[in-house]
This record gives C-alpha cells, sequence and structure tokens, in this order.
C-alpha cells in the first residue's frame, strides 16, 4: 500500500498514536506536513522522516487563525492536501479531575479545545477541500465515544475516566457523520476511528481488569491502530463515508 501522490497532514503529530502513523506512512512513501506545539520533539520527528518533501510546522491549534496559516503553508508548498488526520488533543491543567469537582474554568477549556477547535478546524479544512474538488478528514474518537466507561476498572486504582472525555469524543462522532453528509457529493469523505485503551503507564491492577473485558489482548499497543488509518487513507475505503470505526479487541462488546 503506497501513498507516493498523497500530501498528508497530521495535528498532534508529536503524540503516542501519530508516532506510529507516521513511520508507517512515511514507509508508504507518503509526504507528510507534520504539525505540534512541541518543538523539540516535532523536530526530531521530522529529521527522521525519509521523504525529502516531508516538512513540519511548529504552531498551537488553540489559535485559529494558525489552522488557516497551516493550509496557506501547504498551498504554497505542494499545491494540494489529499488527507488530514486529526490527533492533536489539548488538555487544560484540570484535566483528569473527579466528576464531583470538576471546575467549571478547566471544563469550558476543555470542551473549547477538545470540540470546539477540531470543529473549526474541520471548518477550515473542508473549506479548503471542497474549493480543491476533493479531500479526506479523519477525526479520532474513543470507546468512550460509544460506550459508558466501565468504572469498576478504576476502582482501587488512582485513575479516573473523566465526564468531560466521554462528552467529547461522543460528540466527535456526530460531527463525523454531520459533516460527511453536510458535503454530499462534494468528492470529500470524513471518518472517525475509535481506538481501545492505548498503553500508557496504567497500573497493573487496572490493564488485569481491562484485559477481562476483551477478546484477544486487552489495551492496546499505537501499532495496532495503523491498519484502520492507512485503510482509510487508502482507495479501498472510497466509499466508506460518515462512518466510526472502532478498534478495541471487541471491549465494547
Amino acid at each position: 500500500m503506497k501513498f507516493k501522490d498523497n500530501v498528508i497532514l497530521i495535528t498532534g503529530a508529536c503524540g503516542l498514536i501519530a508516532s506510529k502513523v507516521i513511520d508507517a506512512l512515511d514507509e508508504n512513501e507518503a509526504t507528510l506536513f507534520l504539525v505540534d506545539s512541541n518543538e523539540f520533539y516535532l523536530k526530531q520527528i521530522s529529521a527522521n522522516l525519509t521523504s525529502k518533501k516531508s516538512s513540519h510546522f511548529v504552531t498551537d491549534l488553540k489559535e485559529v487563525k494558525n489552522h488557516l496559516k497551516i493550509l496557506d503553508i501547504i498551498e504554497k508548498k505542494y499545491g494540494k492536501l489529499d488527507c488530514v488526520i486529526h490527533l492533536a488533543y489539548p488538555r487544560s491543567a484540570g484535566w483528569g479531575t473527579p466528576f464531583g469537582k470538576l471546575s467549571h474554568k478547566y471544563l469550558l477549556e476543555d470542551l473549547n479545545n477538545q470540540l470546539a477547535l477540531p470543529i473549526l478546524l474541520s471548518q477550515n479544512i473542508l473549506n479548503y477541500f471542497e474549493k480543491q474538488g476533493y479531500g479526506n478528514l479523519i477525526h479520532v474518537s474513543s470507546i468512550q465515544g460509544i460506550s459508558a466507561p466501565k468504572f469498576e476498572h478504576y476502582e482501587g486504582t488512582s485513575m479516573v475516566s473523566p465526564i468531560e472525555y466521554s462528552a467529547v469524543k461522543t460528540a466527535l462522532i456526530g460531527v463525523t457523520k454531520y459533516l460527511a453528509k453536510f458535503y454530499k457529493d462534494k468528492n470529500i469523505r470524513v471518518n472517525c476511528i475509535s481506538p481501545g485503551g492505548v498503553h500508557g503507564g496504567q497500573s497493573k491492577e487496572f490493564l488485569e481488569k481491562y484485559r477481562a473485558s476483551c477478546c484477544a489482548k486487552g489495551m492496546l499497543d499505537p501499532e495496532d491502530l495503523v491498519g484502520a488509518f492507512l485503510f482509510l487513507i487508502s482507495d479501498h475505503s472510497k466509499f466508506i463515508n460518515g462512518q466510526n470505526i472502532v478498534v478495541d479487541d471487541g471491549w465494547s462488546l
């Protein structure tokens, strides 16, 4: 599966999932435009890319004006944009606060950064795609977007499943469906991937409980999600639109 002629924008390029998606796309000869606010790590990631056409841009997506700046750079540099994978996920200082102690300030900040901003980013990207005559946008939701948390998994741990996470991830699935239908007959696709939990320092107790709800592996590794992204970018999925692909080892069954 080669993407030699594809220009692909990836936001949140320094994230856990992004690292493996970037490796796979680079291996398959895609031209990547990587965006993140972490200058140090973004430069490292970009330096390891094999394609001489690939590049990066350090910016903060929380500033809406930067969305248009990114698209302007891509247009001038490449003259087109085939696909966007939105993986950026900024969190407030109050992220992970238990429901009973939620702060109005931080709740609004997270809902704005994790839902309002992706909608506005989508607006700018899809306006670009409409003028271009085609395009492919991939959002990332979660199993928490299709199911309530299994609260028993968190008992006896210091971990919390934030209500704002469930709210945002559920909403992103709805946004995906809305946008796919809104741009009917425009040669534009908008889809979503909902991963199960991904390894990231969770306690042994949590991992064991989580595994008991799954079918084969339990908590996923980032590379377990790569196939879904490659599929949605490829022509093999050209008639898949407005869908939410769940990759969770049966957690949601």
